[in-house]
């Protein structure tokens, strides 16, 4: 009897008869089975064969020996789709009904299978893996190839169906619905089994199978239906639950991770594509629109997402490892889409926040479930790391949120953050204060727009908008307020290192947070660190940017120290010793007690009478300029002090009028060490403008005048105009009002046409305040000389602002400016920190290569003191000038002339 016979007479057999025949009739169709294939399925999930076959005789009676061949046969039709679909169209029928009964054929597979998992349900006995192996592993097959096929249709079905989708299109839905339907009882059907931990390593081994295979086709399924992928995914979080310990070290977690945070970054980016489009289409009434409830539905997908990551990290963080770099960026990603960020795409308020309580709350207890993590800790923490500038807000804010729960966590998680790598085979990480640092610097946009964060809660209520410095220093703050002891060692680090980069907003937020400790702390604590950074001012090498961050803590700190340790302070750094004064050249004199300020007093004005007595005696050789400036600087710091005594304003003005009476604009324009004495004369002389004789104020506004302007260091100008400023407290008596007047509109003329905006704005802010108190109109009208220099004061008193600019075009310049000035940080770094790139270890060359170059600048410098001291000799001696030099004047140049033709015969005698 053929097979066509067979299964026709087969399918008017009673079920009794297919009872008795079923042994017999089962292996002849099973043989012939791939050119009867639904007819085959049809009776074996009709009443024919499967009732009459036990729980224990389905996997090898039918389903080891069927549902193979229906895989097979099922790729093959759908590889039959693909070749002949090119040609489908409405005028080629018989290609048309080919292919559609080919369609009706899939479906009804689908429904076939269906049937078989209704039948093993509908058992009262519980299932095994084992009476079912082949069903799981083959309908997976199945669904996968299914929806691969179904989703190729979607993105490409102008190409598979040449466009004509309409003329199969109630098939492919229906085949989306089977297999819908297919895999909905699958998973309810394995959701009755239960594994036993003593589970034969077959079953663990499928169920492993099951929960991968189901992870293949949800990378497939998300863009098809939103039910069928969380319901998926759900299937696949509890059976991984369920058989924890049996499964947990055989699962690919890594794949698990990954997929689960694309899904959720995938998901958060539709929101806010649809809270875009809402925004874009205007819609005021948003609760009741459709693209509302869209939001809605995507915004629970973000939800679940976000909750199924927590609670996968939870159960199975120990196998994550590997996922702790994705994780970090995802909340990366996640956080740059949200305000503060600057790149945070624009949607309405209201549909930012409802997005915001969906994702990031999840993500905030994913975080804190991480913190004990060493991997993610390692990740977070890595010096190496390199991230885009959109993500670099986001990182200050992670860790800013770490600071925020290290308090709760127990010490092993306290240490891993705050103390860093401690050896060599560990991997590298900073400590969470160093990378707060770090991260803040790198924040420099975010700075200069600026961004508005939330201030901490008082009381219920949240204290308002805070910029990014106070909210990383109130988090910063309150974490070392908990921090124990052993933990501050790297703290002082990290904040040294802060404290000493080129940045200067971070190294204040590092000045802010060591105050803090400071006061927090001991006064010994704190008269521990004061002495630190005076020693630590006293080995820098000049006047760089760290010098200047050390001066500014410890200047604050100065004031956070006991009487009894502000002199000792003095006792230990007296300002007398010459090594100490770039010490005091840095501080604050109203910081320090009565006693302690009596003393410094004392000694500075002591050590600079020295100074100009030895300077004096000298000749006033340019050698000693730099003694002098330093001394100098300390006499500008006690002009610092509230309500200076008789006796300090004194000696202060007797020093400068001695002072301003060398000066020469000629040797200062050329030697920067003198623009730099000039500077620190005209601050003081600022201070003291009242006390100052009126002969002084003509030398400094004389010198002056004779500079070139355009030529002049930044600081020297503002030096300049806080003097000039300080003119118009001054009524300018009648003798010397000619010498005076002229050169101080002159000044302020030239001044005001600097190319520099910025100097041009201290410019304009010293003029203003000149003009404001001044007696003398007749400055005003000789400076505004021009119609262009009118307009500029005008505008500026007016506060008029002549370009308004754009957000947009401000938000340009502002990155255009973040580069430029991360470079010229990054150069400073790199010129301040290459004499120590040299290893001390390593051995001198055995040849000096520079030596000779060292000799020819000590040639240069010899010669250039001797030039500037004969230049100095014959401003006073030339022609003109009485009374005329004493003999013995003549005498020593006779015998200086000697000295240099015996030198000049030393080096022609050299070979």
């Amino acid at each position: 009897m053929s097979q066509v016979t067979l299964l026709d007479e087969v399918s008017r057999w009673n079920q009794e008869t297919c009872q008795q025949e079923l042994k017999t009739v089962l292996p002849k169709l099973v043989i012939s089975f791939p050119d009867f294939l639904h007819k085959f399925i049809s009776l074996h999930t009709s009443n024919r064969f499967l009732p009459h076959l036990s729980l224990s005789e389905l996997e090898t009676g039918c389903f080891s020996t069927v549902l193979p061949k229906v895989v097979k046969v099922f790729a093959s039709l759908l590889e039959e789709i693909s070749k002949q679909i090119g040609g489908l169209s409405s005028q080629n029928t018989e290609l048309h009904v080919f292919l559609r009964n080919i369609l009706k054929m899939m479906v009804q597979t689908l429904e076939s299978l269906s049937g078989c998992v209704r039948h093993v349900c509908s058992f009262e006995e519980s299932v095994s893996f084992d009476s079912i192996r082949s069903l799981p592993s083959c309908i997976l097959r199945v669904l996968k190839d299914t929806f691969q096929h179904l989703v190729m249709q979607r993105i490409l079905f102008s190409v598979m169906y040449s466009g004509r989708l309409s003329l199969v299109g109630d098939l492919l839905q229906g085949l989306f619905k089977e297999a819908y339907s297919l895999q909905k009882g699958l998973m309810e059907l394995l959701d009755k089994i239960n594994l036993e931990d003593t589970a034969s390593e077959e079953e663990v081994s499928d169920i492993v199978t099951v929960i991968h295979s189901l992870l293949d086709i949800c990378s497939i399924i998300s863009g098809l239906d939103i039910a069928l992928h969380a319901n998926t995914w759900k299937f696949i979080i509890k059976q991984s639950v369920k058989y924890q310990s049996l499964v947990e070290d055989r699962l690919r977690h890594t794949d698990i991770a990954f997929s689960l945070c694309e899904d959720l970054y995938t998901s958060v980016q539709n929101c806010i594509e649809l809270a875009q489009q809402i925004q874009q289409a205007g819609l005021q009434e948003m609760v009741h629109c459709p693209e509302y409830k869209l939001f809605q539905k995507a915004t629970k997908m973000c939800r679940f997402f976000a909750n199924t990551l927590v609670h996968y990290t939870k159960e199975f963080k120990a196998f994550l490892a590997k996922s702790c770099r994705r994780f970090h960026q995802l909340y990366l990603q996640i956080h740059s889409k949200f305000p503060p960020s600057v790149c945070a795409p624009s949607v309405p308020s209201a549909l930012s926040e409802e997005l915001r309580v969906a994702v990031l709350v999840p993500m905030d207890a994913m975080l804190t479930q991480l913190l004990s993590f060493q991997p993610f800790a390692e990740s977070v923490l890595d010096p190496d790391h390199q991230c885009s500038t959109e993500f670099y807000l986001p990182q200050c804010l992670l860790l800013v949120s770490v600071l925020g729960k290290l308090s709760s966590q127990p010490e092993e998680a306290m240490r891993l953050w705050s103390d860093g790598s401690q050896f060599s085979e560990e991997t590298p990480r900073w400590s969470v204060f160093e990378a707060v640092l770090h991260s803040f610097r790198r924040c420099m946009l975010e700075r200069a727009v600026p961004v508005w964060l939330p201030g901490v809660m008082l009381r219920g209520q949240a204290q308002g908008r805070v910029s990014l410095h106070q909210h990383v220093c109130v988090h910063m703050c309150a974490c070392v307020a908990v921090l124990p002891t052993q933990h501050f060692a790297p703290l002082e680090r990290s904040l040294l290192a802060g404290v000493l980069q080129a940045d200067t907003q971070t190294a204040v937020l590092a000045t802010d947070v060591w105050c803090f400790l400071a006061r927090y702390g001991t006064a010994e604590l704190c008269f521990h660190h004061v002495l630190l950074i005076a020693h630590l001012i006293r080995s820098c090498p000049g006047e760089g940017y760290q010098m200047f961050n050390l001066a500014l803590l410890l200047r604050r700190l100065l004031f956070l120290m006991t009487p009894k340790h502000q002199v000792e302070f003095v006792e230990r750094f007296p300002p007398a010793q010459e090594e100490n004064q770039c010490v005091w050249h840095h501080t604050l004199l109203r910081s320090l007690c009565t006693e302690a300020r009596m003393r410094v007093e004392d000694d500075v004005l002591a050590g600079a009478s020295v100074v100009l007595q030895e300077l004096e005696n000298s000749g006033y050789r340019m050698g000693d300029i730099l003694r002098l400036n330093r001394i100098l600087g300390c006499v500008l710091m006690l002009m610092g002090g509230s309500n200076l005594q008789a006796e300090c304003v004194g000696s202060s003005v007797k020093i400068i009028s001695q002072l301003w009476s060398r000066m020469s604009s000629n040797q200062v324009q050329v030697h920067p060490p003198l623009q730099c004495t000039v500077k620190l004369l005209l601050s003081i002389s600022a201070v003291l403008i009242k006390s100052v004789e009126p002969h002084v104020i003509v030398q400094a506004v004389s010198c002056l005048s004779g500079l070139t302007i355009q030529k002049c260091p930044d600081d020297l100008l503002l030096a300049a105009l806080e003097f000039l400023a300080s003119l118009g407290k001054l009524f300018i008596s009648p003798n010397i009002q000619c010498q005076v007047l002229p050169r101080i509109s002159g000044l302020f003329n030239g001044l005001l046409s600097h190319p520099s905006w910025l100097i041009l704005h201290h410019v304009l802010e010293g003029f203003g305040l000149f003009a404001e108190i001044t007696n003398h109109e007749e400055v005003i009208s000789q400076t505004l000389t021009s119609e262009e220099i009118k307009t500029k004061v005008l505008n500026y008193l007016s506060k008029t602002v002549s370009h308004q600019e754009s957000e947009e075009a401000r938000f340009e310049r502002l990155k255009e400016w973040r580069s430029v000035i991360e470079k010229h940080c990054e150069q400073m770094e790199c010129e301040d920190n290459s004499p120590v790139q040299t290893p001390l270890t390593e051995e001198p060359c055995p040849k000096r290569a520079r030596q000779e170059t060292k000799v020819e600048e000590e040639y240069e410098r010899y010669l250039q003191t001797a030039e500037s001291a004969l230049k100095a000799l014959q401003a006073i001696v030339g022609p003109g000038h009485n009374p005329s030099p004493p003999q013995w004047v003549r005498t020593r140049l006779e015998v200086l002339q000697t000295l240099i033709t015996q030198i000049n015969t030393t080096t022609v005698e050299e070979p």
